[in-house]
C-alpha cells in the first residue's frame, strides 16, 4: 500500500525518471563514464611507458656523447651493423613451446 502511494506522488515519479534518464539515456551516462575511465587508465599506462622510453633514450644519448664503446654497442645491437671483416648471423628464437 505504501509503495502504491509512493508512485502516486509526482515528485517521486519525476525523480525516478530523472535518475533513469541520467544513468542510461543522457549523453554523459554511466556507461560512457566507465568507458572514459578505462580509456584514461590505458592512456596513463601508455604515458608511463613512453616516459620510461624517453628516459632510456636520453640515457643512451648521453652515453653516446661520452663513451665511444657505447656507440659501437648500440650500432651492433640495435642497427645490426658490423665491421668490414665480420660476418653477422641472426638467430631467431621460437616463442612457442614445442608440442609434446
Amino acid at each position: 500500500m505504501k509503495i502504491v502511494r509512493l508512485f502516486k506522488n509526482k515528485y517521486i515519479i519525476v525523480s525516478i525518471f530523472f535518475v533513469v534518464w541520467m544513468l542510461f539515456f543522457d549523453h554523459n551516462n554511466l556507461f560512457l563514464h566507465l568507458q572514459y575511465r578505462s580509456e584514461l587508465n590505458e592512456l596513463n599506462q601508455k604515458k608511463k611507458y613512453y616516459l620510461e622510453q624517453i628516459g632510456k633514450t636520453r640515457n643512451d644519448v648521453e652515453m653516446m656523447k661520452t663513451n665511444p664503446a657505447w656507440k659501437e654497442k648500440i650500432a651492433r645491437e640495435q642497427y645490426l651493423m658490423k665491421k668490414d671483416n665480420e660476418d653477422l648471423y641472426l638467430i631467431k628464437e621460437n616463442d612457442k613451446a614445442p608440442i609434446q
